[in-house]
Order: C-alpha cells, then structure tokens, then sequence
C-alpha cells in the first residue's frame, strides 16, 4: 500500500495530455502546446506533476478539442460530481 492519498494516485494528467494529442492527431508535446497556445514547458511541467492543470488550460483544451470539461475532468481523474467553495474564497482581506 502506499502513502499517497487516494486523490493523488487517481490524479494523471499523462491520461489527459495522451487523450488530447489522440483527438487532435498530433504528433507529441510540442504539438499540444502550439495548439493549445501556451509554451512547451508548460506541458512538460503538468507530466511531471510540477504544475496542475488551471482553469483556464482546461477551457481551452476544451476549445480545441471540443470534449466537454467534465470528460476532460474525468480523464484528469477529477471524480467529484460537485464543487465546494469556502466562506473565505471570494472575500476581500480584512
């Protein structure tokens, strides 16, 4: 068994980048980072697990794929069904 939570070991951003250069028939990571318009380390850092992926990367990996962000999420291995926010997020410092 190992120490990892269980969110870690289901977490796998390889699953997703894998799926997104299959769809869009391109040939590596490069590829992926010119069709997602962001720099090639940034793709190496989220298969190196040094670099979630943001908000933002998923829309547009949903933009440019055309997979829904749930299916996009699932293949990340984000099983959650809903989101929770805390009072705090959102709230101006005191």
């Amino acid at each position: 068994m190992t120490d990892q939570p269980i969110n870690e070991i289901q977490y796998n951003p390889d699953r997703l980048l894998d799926t997104l250069i299959e769809r869009l028939r391109l040939k590596n990571d490069a590829a992926l980072a010119r069709a997602l318009e962001v720099a090639p380390p940034v793709i190496s850092k989220i298969r190196h697990r040094r670099l979630p992926v943001g908000a933002s990367l998923l829309i547009r990996m949903h933009e440019v794929s055309e997979l829904t962000i749930r299916d996009l999420r699932y293949l990340l291995g984000d099983r959650r069904q809903k989101f929770r926010i805390s009072d705090v997020q959102g709230k101006p410092k005191e």
